[in-house]
């Protein structure tokens, strides 16, 4: 299990070893951590925070799929965004739990995960599915589908910018192409739009 946060490891730690179908063999604090331990005791399932220091989390996703293959990694994140989850499963995650859900999801996903089988928070689930619904079908990249939903949603440049972890240039680049892509000018006609694409709730 591997989390930057001293206090969320010893809790998740504590939450997961309650259960007698559970055993927590190693804790890492960053990558670096996290492969050390993983070549040492190549675990059924890796719990990873996905923003650990040293590095990407999605980079390492691939790199430890790769080396470990009969490691299942269940993500455990902050971000709600349906794009980092669509990104970690694409690198090889079978679960995408939200921090706030832990206490009600992680031990679902971590024992899925053990079986081979997928878990996605609902909450991002939805959206994860609004997001492979749109992608495509209207010539939107996802990051571009993605830019779209947190504009329809109210969201600034530069929020959006803060969210993504990307230059404020860079959402003014993606969200002229929205506009020019769609055809759509005003905010009112992208919250329309991304409202009958099931991006947004109603």
């Amino acid at each position: 299990m591997a989390d930057d946060h001293s206090m969320v490891r010893r809790s998740l730690k504590l939450m997961l070893e309650r259960e007698e179908d559970v055993e927590v063999i190693a804790v890492a604090s960053d990558l670096l951590g996290v492969v050390r331990q993983m070549h040492g005791q190549l675990p059924r399932v890796l719990v990873l925070d996905l923003r650990l220091p040293n590095g990407s989390s999605i980079q390492a996703i691939r790199r430890l799929r790769e080396q470990a293959p009969d490691t299942e990694i269940v993500v455990i994140t902050t971000e709600e965004s349906p794009l980092f989850a669509k990104q970690a499963l694409a690198a090889g995650a079978v679960g995408f739990v939200l921090n706030d859900k832990a206490d009600s999801e992680l031990l679902t996903a971590v024992r899925r995960a053990a079986q081979g089988d997928n878990y996605v928070s609902p909450r991002v689930a939805a959206g994860l599915d609004a997001l492979r619904r749109a992608t495509g079908s209207d010539g939107l990249s996802p990051r571009e589908t993605e830019v779209l939903r947190l504009l329809a949603l109210g969201h600034t440049n530069p929020e959006i910018a803060a969210k993504l972890h990307l230059s404020r240039r860079t959402v003014e680049t993606h969200r002229a192409r929205i506009h020019r892509k769609l055809g759509l000018r005003t905010r009112a006609e992208l919250v329309q739009f991304a409202l009958g694409r099931r991006l947004i709730g109603a």
